[in-house]
C-alpha cells in the first residue's frame, strides 16, 4: 500500500536527483505496477533510462502509449523501432470505438478547429489513458517544467496524481523524472545514448501530438507553439496532465 505520504518523501528525497535515478526508483519501488507513457517524442529517454535499469538489475519494466487513431506515419513506425531496440511490447491503448464514431458522425473529423480540442482528446487520450492507469499503482512521465511554465511550472519529480485513479481506486503516484531538465539536456542524453527518435524532430517538430494538432515551429517560439496554434495560450493541453475539475471529458478510471 502507498502511505498518505510517501509521495511527498520521495520528491523531496529525489528533487535533485539525476532523472536515470529516478526512473530506476520508481521501478524498485513498484515493480509491475507502474509503466512508462511514451508518447512517441524525447520522452523516449526514459524507455533508455528503464533499460539501463534493467540491464544493471534483470528488472523488467512496462511502456504503454496512446493511439489516437490520429498520429502520423512516422510516429507509428518510431514505435515499431523503439519495440526492436529495447525488445519490449508497448501496450497501445485506443479510444473508444462508439465514442469516436459518435463524434465524428456529429460533428465530422476536424471539430476541434471550431469547437476547441477538449471534446476529441478527452475522447481519444483522457479516457484511454484513465483506462491504463486503473491497473496500476504509478505511471512514469516525460513532463518537463519548461514544456509549458504557465501549467507544468514548478511540477514536482514525484506526486500523487490528481486526475486519475490507480488499482483498486486506490492513490495513483505520477513520477516526472524529468521534471527539472530542459529539452537542450535532453537531447544532449539522446544523442550521448544514441537514442532512436522521432525523425519528424529533423522537419522542425518538437512537441509531438497528433498529425492535425501537430505542425513545426519557427526558431525562437516556444515548443508547444506547435501544438493547438488556433487556441489560447493557456489552452495548450490535452487533460492528462491536468487536475480532475480542470481536466476535459473524459473518464477518472
Amino acid at each position: 500500500m502507498i502511505a498518505s505520504d510517501d509521495w511527498t518523501a520521495w520528491a523531496g528525497e529525489l528533487a535533485q536527483a539525476h532523472p536515470q535515478a529516478i526512473v530506476a526508483r520508481a521501478l524498485e519501488r513498484f515493480g509491475d505496477d507502474v509503466a512508462i507513457a511514451f508518447s512517441g517524442a524525447e520522452d523516449v529517454l526514459l524507455v533508455e533510462y528503464a533499460h539501463q535499469a534493467r540491464q544493471r538489475t534483470g528488472r523488467p519494466f512496462r511502456v504503454f502509449s496512446l493511439d489516437t487513431g490520429r498520429l502520423h506515419p512516422e510516429t507509428y513506425r518510431f514505435f515499431q523501432a523503439v519495440q526492436e531496440r529495447y525488445g519490449i511490447a508497448i501496450e497501445f491503448c485506443f479510444p473508444g470505438t462508439e465514442a469516436v464514431e459518435s463524434l465524428v458522425r456529429r460533428k465530422g473529423l476536424f471539430s476541434f478547429f471550431t469547437d476547441g480540442h477538449g471534446e476529441c482528446c478527452g475522447i481519444r487520450k483522457v479516457e484511454p489513458l484513465g483506462r491504463q492507469l486503473a491497473g496500476l499503482r504509478a505511471w512514469i512521465t516525460g513532463q518537463r517544467a519548461d514544456q509549458s511554465p504557465a501549467t507544468r511550472g514548478g511540477i514536482p519529480v514525484v506526486q500523487r496524481d490528481e486526475r486519475f485513479l490507480g488499482k483498486d481506486g486506490g492513490v495513483l503516484v505520477k513520477w516526472n523524472p524529468l521534471a527539472n531538465t530542459t529539452s537542450a539536456d535532453v537531447w544532449d542524453a539522446i544523442r550521448a545514448f544514441e537514442v532512436p527518435y522521432n525523425p519528424l524532430h529533423e522537419r522542425g517538430f518538437v512537441s509531438i501530438g497528433c498529425e492535425p494538432c501537430t505542425r513545426p515551429i519557427l526558431p525562437g517560439q516556444h515548443e508547444r507553439e506547435g501544438r493547438w496554434w488556433w487556441e489560447e495560450e493557456t489552452k495548450k493541453e490535452c487533460g492528462l496532465h491536468l487536475p480532475r475539475s480542470a481536466g476535459t471529458t473524459g473518464s477518472t478510471r
